[in-house]
């Protein structure tokens, strides 16, 4: 492959990323035949050198996602970050999409029995419609609502805590796709 058609797949393959960050990698792309031409080596030589452009660009995504969360971390980037994670390989799919549903869900069962125990006492109000009001009921319900607030706390904390770790765990997998571990 010429340098012009692995330029040409490369931006290809780029079509999720923005044209300014497109331009930015192909601008080194163009770079890395150059020096190696003035090396005296040949465009195929070069181009197999580098690798596949669509790994590269799947590589290079990867870590585009991975830097945008890191500045804004709301659901949909990080939701962007795993499938570009996963997209790195069909091994992804189970070491990445495994642990991100379990920590979905996690989350989800925390933030739901927060919510679940804050809304106690409007179950009392019913009881109160319905004519089967008992004092314990109230004092009940409003234990289980300070619980809520106390569990909604906690699961701020531990959103935020485990969002940071998953980022970390997408970082630690795409350098271990990228080349493996450097070990010094």
């Amino acid at each position: 492959m010429n340098k012009e058609q692995f330029l040409k797949q490369l931006n290809a393959s780029l079509v999720r990323l923005s044209q300014e960050e497109r331009q930015d990698i192909l601008q080194d792309y163009e770079e890395y035949f150059a020096v190696g031409m003035e090396k005296g080596k040949t465009e195929q030589e070069i181009s197999a050198s580098l690798g596949n452009p669509n790994q590269i660009s799947k590589e290079l995504t990867a870590s585009y996602r991975l830097d945008q969360v890191e500045q804004t971390t709301s659901a949909g980037n990080v939701m962007r970050a795993v499938w570009a994670v996963i997209g790195l390989g069909f091994f992804n799919l189970v070491i990445v999409l495994g642990p991100f549903i379990a920590l979905v869900g996690v989350v989800i069962a925390g933030w739901a029995s927060a919510v679940g125990f804050i809304l106690a006492p409007f179950g009392v109000l019913i009881n109160l419609i319905i004519g089967n009001f008992q004092l314990f009921d109230l004092f009940f319900a409003l234990g289980l609502c300070g619980i809520g607030i106390f569990i909604a706390m906690g699961m701020f904390v531990a959103t935020s805590a485990l969002t940071k770790g998953f980022i970390r765990y997408l970082k630690f997998n795409v350098s271990l796709v990228k080349g493996g571990l450097k070990h010094d």
